[in-house]
């Protein structure tokens, strides 16, 4: 597929606006910028999102990120059977073709935004 996703809060999307690129905590931690594929996105942002009102979703064009990309289980549950994408170092602007926003609905879960692949 070759868009992937990333839930990002939305003042971090105007300090990455501000500064022309996204280097996230998780990169620095982690080594990498966690991601999702479009089936996977609501059950990432259920289970650590939650009541968020304050997020925003990205749409990245997988061809045109710069540095290199893992499809690889999660750290936290190695033979899960899942797999993500993985942006190992900070994520280039040009290649969000999307941003689109993601608050939570009234009962605190999420619905995928009616424009996600438009």
């Amino acid at each position: 597929m070759a868009n992937i996703f990333h839930i990002i809060p939305k003042d971090d999307w105007l300090s990455a606006e501000k500064h022309g690129i996204y280097s996230p905590d998780s990169l620095r931690k982690e080594g990498f910028i966690h991601c999702s594929q479009t089936d996977q996105i609501l059950d990432v942002a259920n289970s650590l999102y939650r009541n968020r009102k304050d997020l925003l979703l990205l749409r990245i064009y997988r061809p045109d990120i710069k540095p290199e990309i893992k499809d690889e289980p999660p750290l936290e549950a190695p033979l899960s059977g899942l797999i993500f994408p993985h942006i190992y170092g900070d994520l280039n602007l040009d290649a969000v073709d999307k941003v689109l926003e993601f608050p939570c609905q009234e009962n605190g879960k999420f619905s995928l935004p009616p424009d996600l692949l438009s």
